[in-house]
């Protein structure tokens, strides 16, 4: 029989713990290693002062396995912390399985509004929410696009193509695990408005003429210079470097403006490229997903050799910096030289960069809802009808509670019993019921599966008033929060849509 995920969750958790074991140990022995290297290195050191020959070849040997140790150690730390990024994804899987998960991964409430039909009532942000229990997008743009999803039903054909998407990326397991495993800070370092921004900004005035200039005046001066070494006058190197300070001078604004507005993004875009990298390599079958991978081409090459080539700009044109160079680097306009580079680069793929952030976006929220199906057994692919307005569930349950404790109810909602009546004591589950009805609604119409035996239902915007609050600073009593709400819900129905409330 194949494992359950919580299994093979379980699995793979003590294959990682056992390889991070193991490359702490392998840390530990390197490093003591080096210490021993570096040691002999300062016995050859009091060799050659002493002026024994050996003291030479024995320090050669001690550097060179100083370096490959070096090389090695930051190797096994790389592959050290990949194996605890890797503990934690299977640590937080087993947790949404367990319903153990409130307070391990990302709340949602930076993409809560203040004001929405539901999302308070059905504990859609927040720690323990649905949308905790649901994300696995590592950037800002991917988390966003869950949230939009479950704030606003998607279009019967749209909620299909969801779920063809997710029906392919649903066993893809290794995937998720890769992605989650590319970068630790990605929530932090890629934010799509500034990539965007950046990308679309207006020219910042270095044309093909500056550039042009800047490398007439660099050959000239590698000329004057090599000239003068081999003998000739040093009037023609100092006419260069005249040039040079004048020119520099006159673009120097634009060129520091270019270099300056680049940094914060080439961070981003330095992890962005991990992520489009691995979409690369991935081949899709699904008409939804080819279609989304297919948006990636439009560049002329693929976005991550794209994104490395400012990289390598960017990591030449910072050689300037270096004292030894420097005095050649302001003799061959090195700044502005890149600094033309990198702006022919943005004005080249920087348009392209929104409709690269869309699909990331799209795909990791598709990853979460795929991950929550792989995770859910028990769950089912709702059926969307065209007509209606009906809702027609079989063991419906709420997904947030563990299986052990959770009461499942079949449902029946339409044309002709538009109308339930929950009555009951206190603590006797009656919201609760609310709830559940109205999550898997929402689970429906985002495209993710949801907590029934079965669920048929058609187009249905959703409104709650369970949960209303009052207000201090908006001086919103409990009362007017009642009214506003249901004000809300009408003006759903009255703009054409079928409601369920």
């Amino acid at each position: 029989m194949n494992p359950t995920p919580l299994e093979q969750y379980r699995s793979q958790l003590a294959d990682r713990t056992q390889a991070a074991a193991a490359c702490e140990t392998l840390e530990r022995r390197i490093g003591n290693a080096r210490l021993a290297v570096f040691g002999v290195g300062a016995l050859a050191a009091v060799l050659v002062f002493r002026g024994a020959e050996a003291g030479v070849w024995l320090g050669a040997g001690a550097l060179a396995v100083f370096v490959g140790l070096a090389i090695w150690h930051e190797q096994v730390i790389q592959r050290k912390l990949r194996a605890g990024r890797a503990i934690t994804f299977h640590e937080r899987g087993i947790a949404r399985i367990e319903h153990t998960f409130a307070g391990t991964g990302q709340s949602g409430l930076d993409h809560a509004p203040t004001h929405h039909p539901y999302a308070s009532d059905l504990d859609l942000f927040g720690e323990g929410s649905l949308f905790e229990w649901l994300c696995m997008a590592r950037t800002v743009g991917g988390e966003a696009r869950l949230a939009e999803w479950l704030m606003a039903p998607a279009e019967p054909d749209e909620i299909a193509r969801r779920n063809e998407a997710v029906a392919e990326l649903k066993p893809r397991q290794e995937l998720r695990e890769e992605w989650a495993l590319l970068a630790e800070d990605l929530r932090v370092d890629l934010h799509p408005a500034t990539l965007e921004s950046w990308g679309s900004a207006a020219p910042m005035g270095l044309t093909g003429r500056h550039a042009l200039a800047a490398a007439i005046l660099a050959v000239l001066g590698v000329g004057a210079l090599l000239a003068w070494i081999l003998g000739a006058s040093p009037i023609w190197l100092l006419a260069i470097v005249t040039a040079d300070l004048a020119f520099a001078a006159a673009v120097r604004e634009r060129v520091s403006a270019v270099l300056r507005s680049v940094e914060t993004p080439a961070r981003q875009l330095g992890v962005l490229s991990g992520l489009m990298a691995r979409l690369e390599e991935e081949r899709f079958e699904s008409p939804p997903l080819v279609a989304l991978r297919a948006r990636l081409g439009d560049a002329g090459k693929p976005p991550s050799r794209e994104i490395d080539r400012l990289r390598q700009l960017l990591e030449v044109a910072d050689s300037r910096r270096n004292a030894f160079f420097a005095p050649l680097a302001g003799l061959l306009l090195w700044g502005t030289q890149f600094a033309c580079a990198i702006e022919r680069w943005r004005e080249r793929v920087g348009p392209h960069l929104p409709e690269w952030m869309d699909v990331l976006s799209e795909l990791e929220a598709l990853l979460s809802l795929a991950g929550n199906a792989y995770e859910q057994t028990d769950a089912v692919v709702p059926e969307i009808l065209t007509g209606g307005p009906t809702v027609e569930a079989r063991g419906l349950g709420h997904p947030l509670l563990p299986a052990a404790t959770r009461v499942r109810n079949d449902l029946t909602l339409g044309v002709n019993h538009p109308l339930l009546l929950v009555s009951g004591s206190n603590m006797s589950g009656k919201s609760t019921w609310l709830r559940t009805i109205g999550v898997n609604l929402v689970l429906a119409q985002a495209g993710a599966v949801v907590c029934a035996e079965s669920l048929t239902c058609s187009p249905l915007r959703v409104g709650a008033s369970i949960r209303i609050v009052d207000s201090l600073q908006e001086g919103a009593s409990h009362f007017y929060a009642e009214i506003k709400r249901l004000r809300a819900i009408l003006d759903l129905v009255e703009e054409g849509h079928p409601a369920l409330f």
